[in-house]
């Protein structure tokens, strides 16, 4: 199983091989003359491998002077206040809503641990806090200079309200973390929707965003990069908007929960496996677990037009 991929000049991707399989979770090295920049550095469980990678590209995390987080979510960002304890030179790039959650992980962890009870260890590892006086907090709009490069910063929420998408102008490549999906291979291109704050309006407007910089490539945390852009973005929207309707036509109709969610997932499985092999197919469910994808978007339209029992998702 291959570690590392060159993507351009200077600029490397690491499969992090969660849970001991390709895949699944990615993150990206930026190195030039004054530094290293490590984009969306994995759950701590993932933190060997990338230790390990790193040492494959001739580097290690005290050459990487900065943290570059998408978003918040465990999967991208939870290794982030055990890499810092360990290197307090580094910095870290978030948005201004995903800060404080850093400094002070409990209510992250609370929400996380509703969400995956006993297997939060398991999947995620430690999640340390962050000293607030070693975060660079952005909003979207900014110019950074990081690893050498100028990267322009989008606020790009839909997935996350804490979510932002980075571009390199020079070399044509955005981060766009979860905004743009999950995708294996040039496959079938997944929405990830957990809770709690899927909003699909300003998903689309995410994707507008992203578009608008006309990138040669997009580099997506699940799982690596993709180039045919302008089809993959508008692919991602229907898709979204199949999902969304599959779940609001089970709102309305018979039925609990349980079983709404259960019709989602084998509705989304029979989808994926009209695509791909069975262990493609597992891939994507290892990466966007679609029991949370059905809660976050039930979620999304009760809040808005609750049409079933209202209780919470």
């Amino acid at each position: 199983m291959d570690l590392v991929h060159r993507l351009a000049a200077g600029t490397a991707w690491i499969d992090l091989q969660f849970l001991g399989k390709p895949h699944r979770i990615a993150s990206c090295l930026l190195q030039g003359g004054s530094g290293a920049a490590l984009i969306d550095p994995g759950p701590t469980t993932c933190l060997p491998t990338l230790e390990r990678a790193l040492g494959a590209l001739g580097t290690s995390l005290d050459a990487v002077t900065h943290l570059v987080l998408t978003h918040i979510h465990l999967d991208h960002a939870g290794a982030a206040g055990v890499i810092v304890g360990r290197h307090p030179h580094m910095r870290v790039v978030v948005h201004s809503k995903g800060a404080p959650h850093l400094v002070d992980p409990a209510r992250l962890l609370d929400s996380a641990g509703r969400l995956y009870g006993a297997d939060m260890d398991r999947l995620w590892g430690a999640v340390h806090a962050i000293p607030e006086s070693h975060l660079d907090v952005v909003d979207g709009g900014e110019r950074l200079h990081l690893a050498g490069r100028d990267i322009e910063v989008a606020y790009t929420p839909g997935h996350a309200s804490h979510h932002v998408s980075y571009f390199e102008r020079a070399m044509r490549i955005a981060w766009v973390g979860d905004t743009a999906g999950v995708c294996v291979d040039g496959g079938y291109i997944l929405p990830p929707t957990p809770p709690p704050d899927i909003d699909l309006q300003a998903w689309d407007e995410s994707l507008e965003r992203i578009g608008a910089w006309d990138p040669d490539a997009l580099f997506l945390t699940h799982c690596g990069p993709v180039t045919q852009v302008g089809v993959h973005l508008s692919i991602l929207s229907e898709n979204l908007g199949r999902m969304a309707g599959w779940v609001r036509e089970g709102l309305v109709g018979e039925g609990d929960d349980p079983s709404r969610k259960q019709e989602f997932e084998r509705r989304l499985r029979r989808e994926l496996r009209r695509h791909m092999s069975e262990d493609r197919a597992d891939a994507y469910e290892t990466a966007a677990a679609f029991g949370l994808l059905w809660s976050g978007l039930a979620r999304y339209w009760r809040k808005r037009a609750p049409t079933s029992s209202p209780g919470p998702v």
